[in-house]
């Protein structure tokens, strides 16, 4: 059965993964071998396929779909320590820009490898991020920017950390204009040059 859903997940066969892990549960499998040995696995394998070239966008969107499906059936099962074990990622695009695919993709690449994410959508200001990650007590802020334009405010929300006293809260970016030299430039964590290298950075940053 694990191996079913594995594959549903792996191509994106929504219907079949949100069958599978009903029939799981139904024969008593547990909710985190599921959860980890099906979704997360299976989801891990899609990141590594898509950074490797082998796999498209679409390909990802539809194999998170699967997982999503799986999910929805697990999440009110989950204990709590389960989900917070992984940790707690605040995402959103800055201030400013409206451009969402790739920070999408991060987001269904975190949710995928088993993080808790709340996504804020786009143009978020650095107190709506900062604010955001104090009340859920967020790991991580992990923010996006396509536009010259917008990346101060991505500096904004690392300054705004020090002054509300919240080192413990790690920051990661990206997007097309930035780079590592800006990244050190405004004290940020850490860089991610894509979708699979915004996970593994996240994932280094808590320590995974």
């Amino acid at each position: 059965m694990i191996k079913a859903i594995y594959t549903a997940v792996l191509e994106g066969k929504v219907e079949e993964a949100s069958t599978g892990v009903q029939k799981a549960l139904d024969s008593n499998i547990g909710v985190s071998e599921i959860l980890n040995k099906a979704l997360i696995s299976a989801m891990d394998l899609v990141g590594e396929k898509f950074g490797e070239g082998d796999i498209f966008i679409p390909q990802v969107l539809w194999s998170a779909k699967a997982m999503q499906a799986g999910m929805d059936l697990l999440k009110p099962l989950l204990a709590s320590s389960d989900r917070l074990e992984s940790g707690k990622i605040v995402i959103g695009t800055a201030k400013g820009d409206i451009h969402d695919i790739g920070k999408n993709l991060v987001a269904i690449m975190l949710e995928g490898a088993g993080f808790d994410v709340i996504d804020l959508g786009v143009d978020v200001s650095p107190e709506r991020f900062v604010e955001k990650a104090k009340e859920e007590k967020a790991d991580v802020i992990a923010m996006s920017a396509l536009l010259t334009t917008t990346m101060q405010s991505m500096a904004e929300v690392v300054a705004l950390l020090k002054e509300k006293n919240l080192p413990h809260v790690k920051v990661i970016v990206g997007g097309a204009p930035v780079d590592q030299a800006f990244c050190d430039e405004i004290g940020a964590h850490a860089y991610g040059t894509d979708a699979v290298d915004g996970l593994r950075k996240t994932k280094g940053l808590l320590g995974r």
